[in-house]
């Protein structure tokens, strides 16, 4: 581009200014992202308030656009005097004679050998010195803080399995792929896998990388034409853990994927893979590689039931008390959270957190109708919800572990008297039935049998403060759905 063709000030005016915008970036960035994704960027033109800029690929202009267009425009108008708008372009001049970063592109034009060879000699210094380029371990995500119930149990043990194997012992299931819904624990179950391994075997070369980053290192191959190093790399591993591998995309990283998931299968070194959901579902990925995946141990979690979400709950609550020991949230409250929040890990320590902050706040005591209201905009539905007997007896057999057949029999066993009676309370309370009705449905019994457990449940409120607490908990959960 001819630098007379330019309106306004030239290249090298603009160049000058361009380090002090180059300087803010990296401080508002850092070091790394900078590195990555804008020390390619040159100024080009300046013109009316826009200031056209450009980057050797048309990945880094979409990537660019798409993450960072806010903070590049912002830190241009402080520098560039009367600059409202930035525009991206891609460069079909010459590039830079020195490469300056690994930019994460997916082709190999464009960039000269002169420019590749410094960073090819990085790409392989690093593979031969073994530096770990997987992602972050999470220090918290052990198996000591895996809280284990029967909708994760299967998962938990087949990764304990993999953990704890000897090195050179055959492999037992290989894959080992295990699938969920976000939340439920599969990244917690491959660091747990990950920290084992290098406190039972520190020799042992162990990688946890996500699928985006798997793919950033191809790519960044792929600019410096050096995918031998990275085939020499992550075929030395001897266990891999994958996760996020739904995000995998394009045909040449599922082949790079494919021939490294295959030679490190074929040679015994175990790969462990988390996804969102099982091999068949994988639509991204070809036909074959879904079908080898699927030939190991394939594994879901499930939803947690209402035992896993109190354990979850209350060893959440324990972590919390360890750093805040005054902090007291009662075994009721933490009962109607179990109840009330039926979704995955993350929510219900939402759902804590939400409580204790409130406690917090309000420098009280919780109660479960301060809980009810702390968690009030976390109900599915914002209709009111019209209680049914049905309801009751299913909620309290439930809560009193007993059946629904019990409730309505002739039983005179005190361990079925009182949650029959306490049903009979909350149908009188929570619903419009009269006490005739009441009777019918709890077992075709006299209106004056009802009457008689209303009064009754009502008396033991009074001289009984743990069962008041324990009916109105019942309350919030029957009217909460």
């Amino acid at each position: 581009m001819d630098e007379g063709a330019h309106s306004g000030p030239t290249r090298t005016t603009l160049g000058g200014v361009w380090t002090r915008v180059a300087a803010r970036l990296r401080a508002e960035l850092g070091e790394d992202l900078y590195t990555s994704w804008f020390a390619r960027m040159e100024p080009e033109s300046l013109a009316d308030g826009t200031l056209n800029v450009s980057v050797p690929t048309r990945f880094l202009r979409s990537w660019i656009k798409s993450h960072y267009v806010d903070q590049l425009t912002a830190c241009c108008a402080a520098e560039y005097k009367g600059v409202n708008v930035v525009e991206l372009q891609v460069r079909t001049r010459g590039l830079p004679t020195a490469a300056q970063a690994v930019a994460p592109v997916a082709s190999l034009d464009g960039l000269s050998e002169e420019a590749a060879e410094p960073v090819a000699k990085t790409l392989r210094a690093g593979s031969r010195q073994g530096n770990d380029r997987g992602s972050q371990l999470d220090h918290n995500l052990t198996f000591e803080t895996y809280v284990q119930g029967q909708s994760n149990a299967l998962a938990h043990a087949a990764a304990m399995r993999v953990a704890e194997a000897r090195p050179g012992a055959p492999v037992s299931f290989n894959p080992l792929f295990i699938h969920s819904a976000a939340g439920l624990g599969k990244t917690h179950l491959i660091n747990s896998i990950a920290w084992r391994i290098r406190d039972l075997n520190p020799d042992r070369k162990v990688l946890y990388i996500t699928a985006e980053r798997f793919m950033y290192h191809f790519m960044a191959a792929l600019k410096v034409r050096d995918t031998l190093s990275f085939k020499d790399y992550f075929q030395s591993i001897d266990v891999l853990l994958i996760d996020d591998l739904q995000f995998l995309q394009g045909k040449a990283m599922q082949q790079e994927f494919c021939h490294t998931f295959n030679s490190l299968v074929d040679a015994k070194r175990q790969v462990v893979i988390a996804a969102d959901v099982p091999p068949p579902q994988l639509e991204s990925i070809d036909q074959r590689m879904r079908s080898r995946l699927a030939g190991g141990l394939v594994v879901d979690i499930e939803a947690p039931d209402i035992g896993l979400r109190r354990s979850i709950l209350q060893s959440k609550l324990a972590a919390a008390q360890r750093k805040d020991p005054s902090l007291i949230v009662a075994e009721d409250v933490l009962e109607f959270v179990a109840n009330r929040i039926t979704g995955a890990g993350r929510e219900l320590e939402g759902a804590l957190n939400r409580i204790i902050a409130s406690q917090h706040l309000t420098r009280q005591p919780m109660t479960v109708d301060m809980a009810a209201f702390a968690l009030r905009d976390l109900s599915h539905t914002s209709e009111l919800i019209r209680v049914r007997v049905d309801d009751i007896l299913r909620i309290v057999g439930r809560h009193f572990n007993v059946t629904r057949a019990d409730l309505l029999s002739p039983r005179r066993a005190r361990a079925v008297v009182r949650p029959r009676q306490i049903g009979m309370y909350l149908a009188k309370k929570l619903t419009s039935r009269s006490l005739p009705e009441i009777g019918r449905r709890f077992g075709n019994r006299d209106h004056s049998t009802v009457l008689h457990a209303v009064r009754k449940v009502e008396e033991l409120m009074q001289a009984d403060e743990k069962l008041a607490r324990e009916v109105t908990l019942l309350s919030r959960l029957i009217e909460q759905g």
